[in-house]
């Protein structure tokens, strides 16, 4: 069986670091059965905003790697894509523009419908014909046309070289699905799921639950580890985390709040039946500016609210130290990383924001709306943007009025423009520090804000897709960086870490993030044995 190597590998680069259990006592690891007492029960404050992959370029794609199948995935301990629904995959030119797939064989979806290369070529035909807003189509820039020769192979034909085009395809957005279930050029309307994945969707209850159950015609790399998994969703962690002490949850996956981890980090495993693992990630938060907005439109506003915030006093008043001060949209542990941001505006400073909004002759405070979400990114965004209002009024500079919604109304707010300043978190599609950049720029891209960058768009990242040594594209990263400092319509603010609370009769946390920090649920599964 042939995998995607190309002969000249990517690079690999470090989205998740060494991970270990911070609880004394007993050690994560311990001998697992392939069956358990019932669903294990994952608690996590991120819900699905769809369950079609055709509109989500979000925290959706959680849920669809674990019902859906993609050609290329991410077995365990990989940072570079291998065959899932494929067999084998490989750029078949010198010019990374022609990728070639062979399907396996005997494929079906969970009903038993065939999984073939038309279903493949439907599945990401319909996502540049729909053609959602802020959705996936932003990642297939580079794709020409896709051809299904033969029922096993699929040829995607690239419009330029693009070397990382098989991370794309290992998303969760290039789920492939049913022709005969998902329209061409419409989304699915209804709350129910046809894939090809470990598991299927038995049930959904919008922002509750979700139940999954093992899926006995999946053939892929993933071998599960548990029967069924019922994901339950929260609107904060201290919910979250309650449920988990009174054990009617299992674990919990993302949302934890810093005092929830500081807490959790402080007790001993008598005091405790719970195992915190702590993990590297790459997650960022950031602020994004609307330029059609009178006020956030201005450079001289934006460089001066970037001359203002306080990313340490954000991680350790906000966020406990449970995240890192981020000065560039890149962040540490990937290849091309810079400190753009405190490298052009140091420490902050009202003084000097004051001289860059006289400069540009604005002598009043300015008035400015920030926008956050109230129940995507945990407990601590209101406390995040209270501390940002702060900083921002106490310069004199910035009269500040804050806002929030609920994911699902707030994406729709910033697709139509509606917000000034909102905040954003991203968890990377793939570890590139492409990933980090090229969503955001363009016509097209994930947040529905046109952001023209031509010299980004045409030229430096063109030139980065060219080279499969990740290694030789640091030149063009940092100055995309540099271009994205000057124009600071986007503000990166800090950089996660994975912690992942569970009970200590579960195994396989440890091991069940990739390297985009979508959980794999088939990792999951309870000790029979300490």
């Amino acid at each position: 069986m042939r995998v995607f190597n190309r002969n000249r590998c990517l690079r690999r680069v470090a989205a998740i670091a060494s991970i270990s259990s911070l609880v004394a006592g007993c050690g994560v690891l311990s001998s697992d059965s392939p069956e358990d007492e019932g669903p294990i029960v994952v608690g996590t404050t991120s819900s699905p905003s769809t369950l079609d992959p055709a509109a989500s370029w979000d925290s959706s794609w959680e849920l669809f790697r674990n019902i859906y199948q993609t050609l290329l995935s991410y077995p365990v301990g990989a940072t570079t894509p291998q065959p899932d629904a494929a067999e084998s995959c490989e750029f078949s030119d010198t010019s990374n523009q022609v990728f070639r797939c062979e399907l396996r064989e005997g494929l079906t979806f969970s009903d038993g419908d065939k999984l073939d290369a038309r279903a493949v070529k439907h599945s990401i035909d319909r996502i540049r014909e729909i053609n959602v807003n802020g959705g996936p189509a932003g990642l297939l820039g580079s794709l020409e046309r896709v051809q299904a020769p033969s029922e096993r192979e699929v040829v995607f034909y690239l419009n330029k070289p693009d070397a990382t085009f098989p991370f794309v395809l290992a998303t969760p957005a290039m789920s492939i699905v049913d022709p005969d279930s998902y329209p061409a050029d419409a989304l699915r309307e209804d709350k129910s799921v046809l894939g090809s994945g470990p598991y299927t969707l038995q049930s959904y209850d919008e922002g509750k639950e979700a139940r999954l159950v093992g899926n006995d015609r999946y053939k892929g790399y993933a071998e599960r580890k548990n029967s069924a998994v019922t994901i339950r969703y929260f609107q904060e962690s201290g919910a979250m985390v309650e449920a988990l002490r009174d054990e009617r949850i299992d674990l919990t996956y993302r949302g934890l709040a810093a005092g929830d981890i500081v807490e959790l980090q402080g007790r001993t495993s008598k005091e405790e039946e719970i195992q915190l693992i702590d993990g590297t990630g790459t997650d960022i938060n950031y602020l994004v500016f609307n330029p059609e907005d009178p006020w956030a439109g201005k450079k001289a506003v934006r460089h001066a609210i970037a001359q203002l915030v306080d990313r340490p006093a954000i991680a350790h008043k906000v966020y406990k130290d449970t995240v890192d001060p981020l000065y560039s949209m890149v962040p540490k542990g990937l290849t091309g990383h810079t400190t753009g941001f405190f490298d052009d505006f140091g420490e902050p400073s009202a003084k000097k924001a004051r001289e860059i909004l006289t400069d540009a002759g604005i002598t009043e405070p300015v008035p400015l709306t920030l926008w956050y979400t109230s129940d995507r990114y945990g407990s601590e965004t209101a406390l995040e943007f209270k501390e940002l209002e702060r900083q921002l009024e106490s310069s004199k500079l910035f009269d500040v009025t804050l806002k929030s919604r609920p994911w699902k109304t707030y994406v729709e707010g910033y697709q139509k423009g509606e917000y000034p300043v909102f905040g954003r978190g991203w968890f990377p599609d793939f570890p590139d520090a492409d990933n980090f950049i090229a969503p955001f720029v363009g016509e097209q891209n994930a947040l529905g804000t046109p952001y023209e960058a031509k010299k980004i768009v045409n030229d430096l990242l063109p030139s980065s897709r060219r080279e499969s040594d990740r290694g030789n594209v640091v030149k063009q990263f940092e100055e995309a960086q540099q271009l994205l400092v000057n124009d600071a319509r986007l503000l990166p603010l800090w950089q996660g870490r994975q912690y992942v609370a569970a009970s200590r009769d579960i195994s396989g946390a440890e091991r069940a993030l990739d390297p985009s920090t979508i959980m794999m649920m088939w990792q999951l599964s309870r000790k029979t044995s300490w």
